[in-house]
């Protein structure tokens, strides 16, 4: 598989905040990648390198296969990025826009093209509003088809959902993995880790400005081995052995939750314990672990000595 967006060794200084600290992973051409952190870890400034926003102060950053500095205007015709903040000029319609856009790109006669992506994300009725007109899930819908203008084989979505309605995200997404059917490189980030989780097939997390894991969704689910076990019972006065009460994480009159290593003791033995010391079950809730877990594992500052 070819290499889509290489990332070699950025640095990157804002004075004396290092705010990337030699970050470095290539993605696959055809991927949906997601590159997660928390607030301040350096995506934003990883991708603003990409798009050619920001200079790196080391390293160096290609887009199918073009220097962002070097050949930097083929880097910004293989690159769309839909950004986090809603940035557009009230000045045009949304066709005007569109067409304004594909001119930054040489793409004279575009309309075909513009038709199609006003359709597929359901603006056919704005094509001639004003921006300032729309609302602000019409707003990202216009973002989107911005960035997807000159038909760029890597798009990056950048907090695509921050802020809209169910309905609106559920068909960002939609139109996300139909451009990924098609061959389109995907890079996703997103503070909603489910949506990560449900539809990116490998994962970076940067903290701090240090990538701290690169991996397969899979992978990184299978790095945290803890599940959470929750009991009904008709009555929870009952008398649990030691090694299955230090595993109680929250117990009421009728709810006891245990926390379980998946290798140190299966759910069978749980049950037989409880049903020997009088127990009477009346359900029970199998949670396993997920992509928040392992998120906050790895990047959980510890306090300062």
């Amino acid at each position: 598989m070819s290499v889509a967006v290489s990332i070699k060794n950025i640095h990157k200084c804002y004075g004396d905040v290092h705010a990337l600290k030699g970050v470095e992973f290539d993605i696959q051409q055809g991927e949906f990648f997601g590159l997660l952190g928390p607030n301040g870890a350096g995506k934003s400034t990883l991708i603003n390198i990409m798009a050619g926003l920001v200079h790196a102060s080391d390293g160096c950053l290609s887009v199918m296969g073009h220097d962002v500095v070097k050949s930097y205007r083929q880097a910004r015709q293989s690159l769309g990025v839909v950004p986090q903040e809603l940035v557009y000029d009230p000045f045009f319609s949304v066709r005007e826009l569109l067409r304004l856009q594909s001119g930054y790109f040489g793409l004279r006669k575009n309309d075909d093209w513009i038709d199609e992506l006003l359709s597929i994300l359901n603006l056919d009725d704005k094509a001639d509003a004003n921006m300032q007109d729309l609302s602000g899930g019409m707003k990202r819908r216009v973002l989107i088809a911005q960035a997807m203008v000159h038909k760029p084989p890597v798009l990056v979505l950048d907090e695509p959902t921050a802020g809209v309605d169910v309905e609106l995200r559920q068909h960002l997404w939609e139109f996300a993995c139909r451009l990924h059917k098609q061959g389109h490189t995907i890079v996703l980030t997103t503070h909603y880790l489910e949506e990560a989780e449900a539809l990116c097939d490998r994962i970076a997390i940067v903290n701090d400005g240090e990538l701290v894991a690169l991996d397969s969704k899979q992978a990184l689910l299978a790095r945290c081995a803890e599940r959470k076990l929750t009991l009904t019972l008709a009555d929870t006065n009952i008398r649990l052995p030691d090694r299955l009460r230090e595993r109680v994480v929250e117990h009421d009159s009728n709810r006891l939750v245990f926390r379980l290593d998946k290798e140190a003791m299966n759910i069978g033995e749980v049950l037989q314990a409880v049903q020997a010391a009088g127990g009477q079950l009346v359900d029970l809730h199998i949670e396993e672990p997920g992509l928040e877990e392992v998120f906050m594992a790895l990047t959980r500052r510890e306090p300062k000595a």
